[in-house]
């Protein structure tokens, strides 16, 4: 095989490890999550065989919006440690072979920000037109606004000045007007900030909010992203930008760059998420072959990001609503479960109704699909939400380390789930001692996928399976394949693949033992379990099976 990895392409084959410092380890004893005890499971994090860590904000803040309403974007917030705290967490993941990524959240900024208290203080003041304002704003359109049970316009009346100011999202969090030069200036100086303490990249929150949004518009919204990359690069090679793009795929392909791959690196595939689970609530795969099928190739230097939950709602906007209600009666029927008519509030192992087969199986899918996985803190363990809590925090909860949550000293300041995803049924030093458990199943799916760059690197083609529950898929490259299968239902399938090129190949099956023939027809039959899952790597029948596994680039 004659793939290569190199550095500067790192993404390509990574696994993405979303975290909230806040939520995941308390190291002082206050209740809070901080920086001392996010470095003090880094071990965990490394052992897990995770590659990059995404940071969710830890920027000083009023925390009306869990951090992603930011005072300043030079420092930490105080209840999470300091600048100090976060160089020492960079130095230890560093040292494990991690690389780290943070929230880029410059759509908007606290109406408590220095900028836009000054801002508002009058029309002539220095920052004023670095947020967007208007005498009379344009009636709303109902789609435009993204939390419609907090806010009924995107326009918000500031008596001080007489004027409207525009906030995207909620009213607290007024938007930075790119448009104006100097605060693109001021963005690019954010970022340089935090990489030279170390950081590989930022996911971009809201990209297509940050460039369309502004005033005056800007000729070619996506210059911005392109400088953004091209400043990047310039400072440190193989950094990224990981775009939340929630717009239809012969949109988002811009995104990319126009076939030039020079924006944004990786952006997230939500029509391809919002698919899976309709496939999941149906026990067909059809929806997502459909979905992989239209997906467009992104340019070279660029990749999709797939997931199946984040730290947001489970946004099912993209389905029709015939769709949407079938997967909220399939997996969140009662309203507390729902979340702004679009989405779920709550984690996959409990939506799934913690059946570990099919909690394995969905995993699996993530992990095979072509593309770069990323995954939510607690996912590896099967964390399940806490509906008590408001919104999108129901997904937010402390991370379990132990059977009394082992999460702090004191009383977290977020509650913890209670019932049969409580810690002392959910916890990681438990699922550790257990070689059957699902922490166990994501080491194992990570060594695998870590050792198939085909699937992240090659050139996928869904399978004609004969059965409308079973997603097939091969991926290619450099004269090496790799054949995945998903059984979606809850009956075992035998089903024939037609694997052309493949002719009297052996499949070795990468997830348990075992191995199949390709006949010399090129056809191979795959017999699945219920919600049965195979990894097979084909090899020539003259190379012996315990041989026919690819070791890590």
């Amino acid at each position: 095989m004659r793939l290569t990895y190199t550095s500067d392409v790192w993404w390509k084959n990574a696994v993405v490890y979303c975290l909230d410092v806040e939520t995941f380890k308390d190291g002082n004893g206050d209740g809070v999550g901080d920086f001392r005890g996010l470095t003090q499971q880094i071990d965990y994090l490394a052992g897990l065989g995770v590659t990059c860590l995404w940071l969710m904000p830890f920027f000083p803040t009023p925390n009306k919006d869990d951090g992603y309403d930011i005072t300043d974007f030079y420092s930490v917030d105080p209840r999470l440690g300091t600048l100090g705290d976060f160089v020492e967490f960079m130095r230890t993941a560093h040292d494990r072979g991690l690389r780290v990524i943070a929230d880029l959240v410059v759509n908007h900024t606290s109406d408590q920000h220095p900028w836009f208290v000054e801002a508002r203080s009058s029309r002539d003041s220095a920052h004023r037109d670095w947020y967007v304002w208007s005498d009379k704003p344009e009636p709303d359109n109902p789609e435009q606004i993204v939390f419609p049970d907090k806010e009924t316009s995107v326009w918000e009346y500031d008596e001080g000045s007489g004027q409207y100011y525009l906030h995207s999202f909620y009213r607290h969090q007024p938007d930075l007007n790119v448009g104006n030069p100097e605060v693109r200036d001021e963005i690019t100086r954010i970022l340089g900030f935090w990489m030279e303490l170390g950081l590989s990249g930022f996911r971009v929150d809201a990209v297509p909010f940050l460039i369309e949004n502004v005033n005056p518009r800007l000729a070619n919204p996506h210059e911005f992203l392109a400088d953004l990359r091209a400043f990047m690069t310039r400072r440190k090679g193989g950094s990224i930008l990981l775009g939340e793009v929630n717009v239809p795929y012969k949109d988002l392909i811009g995104y990319f760059g126009d076939g030039l791959g020079d924006q944004i690196t990786m952006c997230f595939d939500f029509i391809g998420m919002q698919n899976a689970w309709l496939s999941m609530a149906r026990s067909d795969a059809t929806p997502l072959v459909n979905a992989l099928r239209e997906r467009p190739r992104p340019p070279k230097d660029c990749q999709w990001a797939m997931f199946l939950r984040n730290h947001d709602e489970l946004t099912l906007d993209k389905l029709t609503e015939e769709e949407r209600e079938e997967v909220f009666r399939a997996f969140g029927p009662r309203k507390e479960m729902q979340i702004f008519g679009r989405g779920l509030r709550r984690r996959l192992p409990t939506m799934l109704g913690g059946d570990l087969r099919r909690v394995k199986m969905a995993y699996s899918l993530l992990f095979s699909l072509p593309g770069t996985p990323v995954i939510f803190y607690g996912e590896e363990i099967g964390m399940g939400e806490n509906l008590e809590e408001e919104g999108r925090m129901a997904v937010r909860v402390p991370m379990q380390w132990s059977e009394d949550g082992g999460f702090s000293q004191a009383e977290p300041v977020r509650e913890i789930p209670a019932g049969s995803f409580a810690p002392d049924r959910v916890n990681v030093a438990d699922q550790k001692r257990d070689t059957s458990s699902l922490l166990r199943w994501f080491q194992l799916l990570i060594e695998r996928y870590r050792e198939c760059p085909e699937l992240a690197w090659g050139t996928y083609t869904v399978l004609e399976t004969g059965h409308p529950a079973v997603l097939a898929h091969r991926c290619d490259a450099d004269g090496a394949t790799v054949v995945v299968a998903h059984n979606l239902c809850d009956t075992a399938q035998d089903v024939e693949l037609r694997l052309d090129g493949l002719e009297r190949c052996l499949l070795t099956d990468l997830l348990v033992d075992g191995t199949l023939k390709v006949s010399e027809q090129g056809v191979a039959r795959l017999p699945l379990d219920p919600h049965g899952c195979r990894w097979l790597r084909a090899s020539p029948p003259e190379i012996p099976p315990e041989d026919a596994s690819v070791k890590s680039l």
